[in-house]
């Protein structure tokens, strides 16, 4: 079933949706991050389908997110490398782990996987938005309003919904 495309909207995160938004994408840079480089390697890792995995990979590399780099002459066997665009993606990736672990527990105390600093092993905070002075920002203190192109149209207050 062909789901419905975001291409038209004038969106950021309906422009990003179209590329890592599909169920297997972010498992697929998930396991990029943690250093899977192979198609049989992810293959192995996720049981996902020869088929779709290719598919996946190859918007990804369309998208300019990961590398395709050929090992062999004619390029039959690859490894697959994040770009600095897909690098760009680990906060959002960091992000959406530990909601999971705050929301979705596993069956045992504390989170599933633990990131940590490599210098200093010590564990990373939890992501937050910050305020230019460095503040946490609670949901209620952001407000959206629009930038050099409102997608939403504008209302009388100038602000966003």
């Amino acid at each position: 079933m062909k789901l419905k495309s975001y291409s038209d909207m004038d969106c950021s995160l309906a422009q990003t949706l179209e590329i890592v938004g599909e169920r297997w994408t972010l498992l697929i840079l998930r396991d990029a991050f943690f250093g899977i480089r192979r198609f049989e390697q992810f293959q192995k890792r996720l049981g996902i389908a020869r088929n779709i995995l290719s598919a996946r990979l190859a918007t990804l590399v369309a998208a300019g997110i990961l590398e395709r780099r050929s090992l062999t002459e004619g390029g039959r066997r690859a490894e697959y490398h994040l770009t600095e665009k897909g690098r760009d993606l680990q906060p959002a990736l960091l992000a959406l782990t530990q909601w999971g672990d705050r929301w979705y527990p596993g069956p045992h105390e504390g989170p599933r996987i633990e990131f940590v600093d490599r210098e200093t092993q010590q564990p990373i905070r939890e992501l937050r938005p910050l305020a230019a002075d460095g503040r946490e920002l609670a949901p209620r203190d952001v407000r959206a309003r629009p930038g050099a192109v409102d997608p939403f149209g504008g209302h009388e207050d100038g602000e966003t919904p």
